[in-house]
């Protein structure tokens, strides 16, 4: 049955993968993000390539006003929304606490915790009067363990994996699925977001190994969203073959 889908951070990465999988089985999309351009350009190639209905809203997640004023304002049986894909985050820095810039701070809690709350607390209330619906929120390994240099960051993902968990209680009784997604390593613009445009920085992230992609976790959350209704499967870690946790990589140049 076609669903209605919202995505939000979906401008790159992991979001832009998701709306595409989900159109190729021609779901309906609404698409939020901050960068219009490209917003646009998504929903044109959306459009086009698989002719499904796409609704594209240009607005930041940490704003609650905007937030409020886009998704609790969306025109028709577009606010008969079937999934929920909290994807807008990122990483900000690379330092230790005492060392540590207070706006990377702000922007990460501001964005992967506060952002999350306020799309699910519109969002929400929907899937309540309908007695139905499927949230994932993207969180990451870095929710399930500590790195050196990570402390916020790592701080933030936690946040999403006990929201995650409690969200599951707390809409268990309406029938609404919550599904935890904890990726490791993927090869987006997550590290140049973090070494702010350092793209060599960046690069070194991943050399050695073969990282997930976006379409990667894609995929997963998309074979989530399609199980029988009486399935949830509640949080997945989900890494590369040559990741074991947070820290331990196999990279064939050392």
């Amino acid at each position: 049955m076609r669903k209605t889908v919202l995505i939000t951070g979906a401008t790159s990465g992991i979001g832009e993968a998701v709306a595409v999988k989900f159109a190729e089985s021609s779901d309906k999309l609404i698409i939020t993000g901050r960068r219009k351009e490209r917003l646009d350009e998504l929903e044109a190639h959306l459009k086009s390539t698989f002719g499904t209905d796409v609704l594209s809203l240009c607005f930041d997640v940490r704003e609650r006003t905007e937030v409020e004023k886009y998704l609790g304002e969306l025109p028709g049986d577009w606010r008969q929304i079937d999934i929920l894909v909290n994807n807008a985050g990122l990483a900000a820095g690379l330092s230790h606490i005492d060392e540590g810039d207070t706006d990377d701070w702000d922007r990460m809690i501001d964005t992967n915790v506060k952002g999350l709350l306020y799309v699910t607390r519109v969002v929400a209330p929907i899937m309540v009067s309908r007695g139905t619906g499927h949230i994932f929120n993207i969180a990451s390994i870095a929710g399930k363990e500590i790195y050196e240099n990570g402390a916020v960051y790592c701080a933030s993902k936690h946040a999403v994996d006990a929201l995650s968990r409690g969200m599951r209680i707390d809409l268990l009784k309406h029938g609404i699925k919550v599904t935890n997604i904890a990726p490791g390593m993927v090869e987006t613009e997550f590290s140049l977001v973090r070494f702010k445009g350092d793209s060599d920085r960046a690069a070194g992230v991943y050399s050695g190994l073969e990282p997930l992609t976006g379409e990667d976790i894609a995929g997963v959350i998309h074979y989530c969203a399609n199980l029988p209704d009486h399935v949830c499967i509640s949080d997945l870690v989900i890494t590369p073959k040559a990741q074991a946790n947070a820290t331990n990589t196999f990279r064939k140049n050392k």
